[in-house]
């Protein structure tokens, strides 16, 4: 029944390159990003962001407001009549500005939507639309971390982490997680071994969050984790490929180190691959292989594969997500700078299949937005779902009794006992003849 069921819109959007040119990218990024939440009509929207205000956050932090007031002004989300907009924005706070962004719209014809607050451990209804922005730490309805600096001591302290929020949508609890993992600095680097170097920082500090979020003090709920991983192919397998039948010549540069590795065929000398710190240049065969062909890359997308017990994601249909062209007139085509990857993802907790709708009437789908037009250096990505509802009645606030506490609980030759199974608490009643009965369940999920 279509009543039972949540209709979701998921999208995770690195958006620092719009903010460099916001004039002209902003324009044509909300205009696919509005038209994305048209076609689907969703009933709940997510939206996280990486990099908001741009790469040069101090100088482009100030088109953020703009961002943010075109999006609640415009004409396609006037239904969502409630709203909460997490920013990041501190970038004078050096130990703790990730430049993440959250924004979540509530479509009127929803009801019963509630968010946790992490400090007094309780669910506050949404009403109304708010944005919190600037320095954010005291915000209750969020947790928040950048990762810390140890995770990466032989690179520069950058703005990474996740920020995360917990819903409850008609008696559906879920966890909404925006994360941003570490980058490959150097496309020479990465290419020395497998897994690379960077690929161990990001698995080191994607494990730590999980396991965070496996040990804390809440109840475990399911769990959606979208943002920008920064997952990239093995560089280092991927060349061997291309390059199979070359040869190639090493040229140093300061301190004499590697600089730039050109592959050349054997016999004519054509340049069939050129690799430096920032560039990665397949010459007349970049666009057909990493374009045309992109479904072959995807043995080389090994990144998901440290975390397959703990994660899963839908299957990838679309063309790596970055780094687009930054040109407002190209929307098609991959910038020389890095290998083309899936870099931004939307994954979820094992426990998240179980609220997930599937069959012939909903399917999920998992796609980039703005396929054909400039989007920045990363295309949006976006998962459309259907979530289930808890069945369980509501009971209306002049209904609700106040129960009394267990210690004024007095039951004549009765011990009460109370076990946990996993996140399950049951209470049990044993009487005098030494029957044992389960009389209350209580669980997170």
């Amino acid at each position: 029944m279509e009543g039972s069921y949540t209709k979701v819109l998921l999208v995770s959007a690195n958006v620092g390159s719009i903010f460099e040119d916001p004039e002209h990218m902003l324009k044509l990024w909300l205009r696919e990003f509005l038209k994305c939440v048209s076609y689907y009509e969703p009933e709940f929207v997510a939206l996280h962001c990486q990099e908001v205000g741009g790469k040069n956050y101090e100088a482009s932090m100030q088109h953020v407001n703009q961002f943010v007031k075109a999006m609640l002004g415009c004409e396609e989300l006037q239904k969502y009549d409630r709203a909460r907009v997490f920013l990041d924005e501190d970038y004078t706070a050096a130990d703790k500005f990730t430049a993440l962004g959250n924004l979540y719209f509530i479509h009127e014809s929803l009801e019963d939507v509630s968010i946790w607050d992490f400090v007094e451990c309780k669910f506050i209804t949404v009403e109304g639309r708010e944005v919190l922005s600037g320095n954010i730490e005291n915000v209750q309805i969020k947790e928040k971390a950048k990762f810390p600096q140890d995770f990466f001591p032989e690179f520069k302290w950058s703005r990474k982490g996740f920020i995360r929020t917990r819903w409850n949508v008609k008696n559906c609890l879920y966890d909404l997680v925006n994360i941003h993992l570490f980058h490959d600095a150097s496309n020479i680097v990465a290419m020395q071994r497998s897994p690379s170097v960077y690929s161990d920082n990001r698995k080191a500090a994607f494990l730590h969050t999980l396991q965070r979020f496996e040990q804390d003090q809440y109840d475990k709920v399911p769990m959606f984790i979208f943002g920008d991983f920064n997952f990239r192919l093995d560089i280092n397998l991927l060349v061997q490929d291309l390059t199979a039948k070359t040869k190639s010549q090493q040229i140093k540069g300061k301190k004499d180190q590697v600089a730039k590795i050109v592959y050349t065929e054997e016999g004519n000398g054509k340049v069939v691959l050129t690799v430096e710190t920032k560039g990665f240049d397949h010459h007349e065969k970049h666009s057909e292989v990493f374009s045309k062909r992109a479904k072959s890359l995807q043995r080389y997308d090994m990144e998901m594969q440290s975390y397959k017990d703990k994660v899963s994601e839908f299957e990838i249909s679309f063309p790596p997500s970055y780094p687009f062209c930054e040109d407002v007139n190209d929307g098609l085509s991959y910038m020389k700078t890095r290998c083309p990857s899936w870099c931004d993802r939307i994954l979820m907790s094992q426990s998240a299949k179980n609220i997930i709708v599937i069959d012939e009437k909903h399917k999920p789908r998992y796609d980039i937005i703005g396929r054909e037009t400039c989007m920045g250096d990363h295309k949006p990505v976006y998962l459309y779902l259907n979530l289930k509802r808890s069945q369980a009645p509501t009971v209306s606030a002049p209904e609700l009794l106040q129960l009394p506490t267990a210690t004024e609980v007095i039951i004549p030759s009765t011990q009460v006992k109370i076990s946990h199974v996993d996140t399950t608490k049951y209470i049990h009643i044993r009487q005098q003849n030494g029957a044992s009965t389960r009389v209350f369940r209580e669980t997170s999920v």
